[in-house]
């Protein structure tokens, strides 16, 4: 007997969900959205890279840059007005939009867009670094001057631009964006509210945005079940444990590849052939079936496919567990000399908990031993992100811009966020010759390159860009924006008002 399709049921209750939730809906201004997270920002200052994908996410909503990302990938004017690229990529003018206000009622100026890049470039942004200079050449114009040329510069310069004499941006947080922070309690909430003052009319439609965080899923499932919260984004597994009759479930991409990352420079994960024997003895497809309900984008690359034009889609190892143990083999481990390893979990993400599981019982089949170690997320970041003291671990990676740059970079053989440990020369020269590469075809043709000699080499294991969902309180709001990245847009959703 053919077993149920659960993905197909899902994504049909998710388009009937959503048929309903649209009708007749109309936007109302006084409302407030209680929202759920699993993980809290590492920080709430724009010009600090080390925050985690769900602090960005908040960000987004407090901050803003030059320019912003549309949903389709292409980029629109935020804090500038217009753009102009001069010699080659190598110089882009900015004119600033006048009468800009930041949350404490103060004009944005040339000299804090100035402050914000130079700041952000010395903490070592991405892409930043090429920034020869940045110079003021009016009261509203700068120009920022590369090292290099770049085509792909824009994405870049999202990052927030912040006020140039706040000495605290760690405790003050003044942005530009649609909501201010009104009050933080950390491992309880944040409280987003309206500014009145946001130069894009109409927005935001909610009054105020209260973040709640929860040590994990399963009490933000058991909150969002009993009313507490309205709205989160969740994985499809938990989607099929709600009640369509209560929620509206939303597809909404996860943006991030979700990968098995080996530490290279561990033993014995510094032996290429038992990571591409690791490799070889997981069933991707498998996962994604067991631990997601057979919802999810099967990913052979540290790129998302979202990137279409930039993917490489022939890169997936084909689950082979002969090969698998032939290479194990090789590498000196066998039924009397088996393999062990530590596979280290972020506890709050249930996911990748999940995804573990499965995997260690697929690697069994091959022979290896794989135990399970369930970490809080500050140990994850402080022991295994930053200390790199692991062998392996379950992890979403995000970009924080819209680029196939920003997913490669930590790959880089000096890369401070290269936890994995990858050294290749031979990534090295062809990454760096596709940041300079002005022409598009050779330039995607290099990123292709860069991503086959990462999976060539097992890097890692990479396995899909989690298909991800949005589910609000039944028949309450609307208006969620999908990005090619992973953000949530709280200005763009409204109250539905039934009456």
């Amino acid at each position: 007997m053919k077993k149920p399709n659960f993905a197909y049921f899902l994504l049909l209750l998710i388009f009937i969900g959503g048929v309903l939730a649209s009708c007749n809906a109309v936007k109302t201004k006084a409302n407030e959205l209680r929202f759920g997270f699993t993980t809290e920002p590492t920080t709430l200052n724009p010009l600090n890279p080390s925050n985690t994908a769900d602090g960005r996410s908040i960000l987004f909503n407090i901050f803003e840059g030059l320019v912003k990302p549309n949903v389709d990938g292409t980029f629109f004017p935020c804090l500038a007005e217009s753009w102009t690229i001069d010699r080659g990529s190598l110089v882009y003018n900015f004119v600033l939009r006048e009468g800009v206000f930041f949350h404490d009622n103060s004009i944005v100026t040339a000299a804090d867009v100035k402050f914000s890049l130079d700041t952000a470039k010395e903490a070592g942004f991405d892409g930043l670094k090429n920034v020869k200079e940045v110079e003021i050449t009016d009261d509203n114009k700068i120009k920022i001057i590369l090292n290099n040329a770049d085509p792909e510069f824009l994405p870049y310069l999202t990052i927030g631009i912040t006020k140039a004499d706040n000495t605290d941006r760690e405790k003050n947080i003044i942005g530009t964006g649609p909501f201010y922070v009104e009050s933080y309690t950390p491992q309880r909430n944040l409280i987003l509210s309206n500014f009145n003052k946001y130069w894009q009319q109409g927005l935001p439609h909610l009054e105020k945005i209260t973040i709640v965080f929860f040590a994990n899923y399963d009490t933000l499932m058991v909150a969002l079940r009993g009313g507490s919260i309205d709205s989160a984004f969740i994985t499809g597994a938990m989607a099929v444990q709600l009640d369509h009759r209560d929620f509206d479930v939303f597809n909404n991409r996860s943006a991030a590849v979700q990968l098995m990352a080996l530490n290279n420079a561990a033993p014995p994960f510094d032996d290429i052939r038992v990571r591409q024997a690791i490799n070889y003895g997981i069933d991707v497809n498998g996962i994604i079936e067991s631990a997601f309900f057979g919802s999810g984008s099967p990913s052979g690359s540290p790129i998302i496919p979202g990137l279409s034009v930039y993917y490489e889609d022939s890169l997936s190892y084909k689950y082979n567990p002969d090969l698998a143990m032939e290479l194990l083999s090789q590498a000196g481990f066998n039924n009397s000399n088996k393999l062990s390893m530590e596979i280290s979990v972020p506890s709050n993400f249930s996911m990748h908990v999940d995804t573990a599981q499965v995997i260690a019982g697929q690697l069994e089949k091959i022979g290896v031993n794989a135990n399970i170690r369930l970490v809080d997320w500050s140990t994850w970041l402080t022991d295994i992100y930053f200390g790199r003291q692991y062998q392996a671990t379950i992890i979403s990676l995000d970009s924080p811009s819209i680029s196939p740059r920003s997913f490669l970079t930590r790959y880089q053989s000096d890369s401070g966020s290269n936890f994995i440990n990858f050294k290749n020369s031979g990534f090295d020269k062809v990454y760096n010759a596709a940041l300079t590469e002005t022409d598009i075809d050779k330039r995607i043709r290099l990123y292709k390159d860069a991503q086959r000699i990462i999976t060539e080499n097992a890097a890692s294991v990479y396995i899909q860009d989690i298909f991800s969902f949005i589910v609000f309180r039944g028949g309450a709001f609307s208006g969620a924006l999908d990005y090619p990245l992973y953000v949530i847009d709280f200005a763009s959703i409204y109250g539905i008002n039934n009456n």
